[in-house]
């Protein structure tokens, strides 16, 4: 689902009426019924519905709310900031369609409290609607330009502090729909819940208006009226179909690909186990965990599915350059290859990890310490991120996806070191790094945390909206990268797809297991466990709303 500014939204809802003929009119129709519509499944013991309309389009969505919320038996009273000769265009029409409506089914005294300067908030009539069981915020929409005039900021301040909870129209009054990063909640409404409509803006996605939902309703506009420049592509369900239909009857294990996980150290074989399961459970035919011998039962004894393979080891317990033998050429033939999980930073690793990732012809997947054998700063302070400064080896310009598919799964402090940025400025210009270092490395970047990105080098970068913060906990990244990997081996042909939906995958595995678990108990393999039910999920999907979670 394409992502797109405030004014190619304006443009998109002309091009809906002026070139493929469907009223203006229409659409208000259908966006307003959008709200209703969540209005009344998300509080359906809430009697009494508020709508606050400002005198442009967005009031005009207010007005078609109360006409169907009134339909389906609820109370409803309308503050309107201005006159009703002031209206224009459809929502004229819809004020008047309402006012008809709302009599034609024997509302008592239906008539809206009409507010045209600050003082007249207090009355008597408007303090009873800011008091009602939930609000609908449809003052000001995407269209918005400040300043707020006095009159609308007084009446966003009492729905401010207001007890009920608040549904915006299209966005929360006073937001700059082009936000990319979080902003003060002073100078706008604040929300419980949003419903915008076609395709989301920056600000729905990256600037946390919300804690609860934001529903993103189709009201009309046809697929080839939605044009964007901004390059930004929020991962849906309907963007995978085609990666996730039935499998061939005379499919075998050779047909959906060959995982190998080179990782683990000494108390760290988890992680390449973890990453080798999950490579099974995203549906590869088959994984093998090439790890130090000394770790090799641990690992062996992790699943029974897991094909294993010793490799040469240091003293310390870490792969060791001696691995390079003929036969770890022979064990990467034909295979997609996840390198980091628990591999460690020890120096002579180190080396063996720029050795085997900067070969060509492999499809690979790079995480946690093969990362940081790349790392082009020291190591940042943990705690600030700061202190980046240039490393003598230099060595992250050999991290190229040049002539083959490479994955990248930095969280910020990876990101950190590979760039020399501290970790402040990687989480301020996320979008702007993760381009940068995808388009000069030719690699497909996924920077993990809230909303991860996926970086492709021509600039198109994917938004994943699953996820929670209970799976900020140890492992969550190494199934991930199994996740990723046992993908790209199915779908070799689509890796920025498959990668985006690896991401979408993990984070609906974690919502789903946060559900039933909670996040402070949420533990990395959870993930796996409920990976089989975010497949079914992203498969049957049938609804032409997206909902996201702010």
């Amino acid at each position: 689902m394409k992502i797109v500014s405030a004014a190619e939204m304006r443009e998109i809802d002309r091009a809906t009426s002026e070139r493929f003929g469907i009223p203006s009119a229409t659409l208000m129709e259908n966006a307003g019924s959008a709200v209703a519509r969540l209005i009344l499944a998300d509080y359906p013991h809430a009697e009494r519905v508020g709508i606050v309309c400002g005198k442009g389009n967005n009031g005009g969505d207010g007005f078609v709310v109360a006409r169907k919320v009134v339909e389906a038996g609820r109370a409803v009273r309308v503050l309107m900031l201005c006159d009703p000769g002031e209206l224009r265009g459809d929502a004229a029409a819809m004020f008047q369609l309402m006012v008809k409506s709302l009599h034609a089914v024997q509302v008592q005294s239906f008539n809206p409290v009409i507010v045209r300067q600050v003082g007249d908030l207090d009355s008597r009539d408007a303090v009873e609607i800011f008091s009602a069981d939930v609000m609908v915020d449809a003052i000001l929409g995407t269209g918005f330009r400040p300043p707020v005039s006095p009159l609308y900021a007084a009446a966003i301040g009492m729905m401010n502090s207001a007890s009920a909870p608040i549904v915006a129209v299209d966005i929360p009054s006073g937001a700059d729909a082009d936000a990319m990063q979080p902003t003060g909640a002073s100078d706008r409404a604040r929300a419980d819940a949003i419903v915008t409509f076609t395709a989301p803006r920056p600000a729905h996605v990256f600037a946390a208006m919300t804690n609860g939902p934001t529903v993103i309703a189709p009201i009309a506009s046809p697929p080839e009226a939605i044009v964007s420049r901004l390059g930004l592509h929020l991962s849906t369900p309907s963007d995978f179909a085609a990666l996730l239909g039935p499998r061939e009857r005379e499919g075998n294990k050779g047909s959906y690909g060959h995982v190998l996980v080179i990782g683990g150290s000494v108390g760290k074989t988890g992680a390449a186990a973890m990453a080798g399961f999950a490579a099974l459970r995203a549906g590869a035919g088959l994984s093998t965990i090439a790890t130090p011998k000394s770790g090799l039962a641990t690992v062996a004894a992790f699943h029974p599915e897991l094909m294993t393979e010793p490799l040469a080891e240091t003293d310390a317990g870490t792969i060791s350059m001696r691995a390079l033998a003929p036969e770890l050429d022979a064990l990467l033939e034909r295979k997609t290859l996840a390198i980091g999980p628990g591999i460690s930073r020890n120096s002579e690793t180190a080396e063996f990890v720029r050795s085997i990732v900067t070969r060509g012809g492999m499809t690979l997947v790079v995480d946690a310490d093969a990362l940081n054998a790349f790392a082009s700063a020291e190591l940042p302070s943990p705690r600030t991120g700061e202190g980046a400064r240039p490393h003598t080896n230099g060595a992250v310009h050999k991290l190229t996806g040049r002539g083959r598919t490479l994955v990248i799964t930095p969280h910020p402090g990876e990101m950190s070191r590979l760039t020399g940025l501290s970790i402040a400025e990687i989480q301020a210009n996320r979008l702007e790094v993760a381009r940068k270092f995808s388009r000069e490395h030719e690699l497909i970047v996924v920077l993990k945390g809230h909303r991860t990105l996926i970086a492709s080098p021509d600039g198109t970068v994917w938004v994943n909206p699953t996820g929670n913060p209970g799976m900020a906990t140890g492992g969550t990244g190494d199934i991930l990268t199994g996740i990723v990997a046992g993908l790209l081996a199915q779908h070799p042909e689509h890796a920025l797809e498959a990668t985006a939906l690896a991401v979408y995958l993990h984070g609906l595995a974690g919502d789903l297991a946060s559900e039933l678990l909670g996040e402070n108990s949420l533990v990395a393999t959870d993930l796996v466990r409920f990976l089989p039910e975010a497949f079914a999920r992203t498969r049957v999907w049938k609804s032409d709303e997206i909902r996201i979670h702010g």
